[in-house]
């Protein structure tokens, strides 16, 4: 119970003013303790319950990473209020699984800052027996003060696209959800690196 109060706290830490923020440190302990916690009793998630709009309120780098980057990165840092940046979950109307342990969806990942707004989407698979949530972004859409200046396929989106589906999850990127709640979400990265999320309403998400 603790660990996850500590989650909330941190996600609170995107509220303007905020300044209850537990430290990086302890928000990383809470993770790895509900990660293993979660290993532990196997618990298995639906993709439904990723349907929605969230906010990235802190991220860990990945052991490459921070070899590289060293102490600037640290081990974890919470998202600058200045920049906006979040997930958006969805399901097609003709949600069909690919088989029984495999169900496909909708991503758009999108950063806003100052009149600067940068989307990128694509497909996502996922596999509830491991909680796997794979994803390719193909599609790009560059705004600015409102006005689209792009949008369209990444290069090589198309190809990606066609193949996506039938590719090996090994080969993509993604996300292992070890922490679903109704107002917060938890995974490890491919890399190795953590992240949190805050559940949004369609208000905060068009301020």
């Amino acid at each position: 119970m603790e660990n996850l109060l500590t989650i909330e706290a941190a996600t609170n830490s995107i509220a303007k003013n905020s300044t209850n923020k537990p430290s990086p440190d302890s928000v990383i302990s809470a993770l790895i303790e509900i990660e293993k916690q979660s290993k532990k009793e196997q618990k298995k998630y639906q993709l439904e319950q990723l349907s929605g709009n969230w906010q990235l309120c802190f991220v860990t780098g990945t052991k490459k990473t921070r070899e590289k980057v060293g102490i600037i990165l640290g081990a974890g840092r919470y998202i600058p209020n200045w920049v906006k940046i979040t997930l958006s979950y969805s399901s097609p109307l003709n949600t069909s699984e690919i088989t029984q342990k495999i169900k496909v969806g909708m991503v758009e990942n999108t950063v806003e800052f100052a009149s600067f707004k940068l989307s990128l989407s694509g497909g996502t698979k996922f596999i509830d027996k491991k909680n796997i949530l794979a994803f390719d972004f193909t599609k790009i859409t560059v705004k600015l003060f409102g006005i689209k200046l792009y949008s369209g396929y990444i290069r090589g989106g198309k190809e990606s696209e066609n193949k996506f589906l039938t590719e090996n999850v090994a080969k993509q990127a993604f996300f292992t959800y070890f922490l679903i709640q109704e107002k917060f979400i938890a995974a490890r990265g491919r890399g190795g690196g953590l992240a949190i999320w805050k559940k949004l309403e369609n208000l905060e998400l068009s301020e």
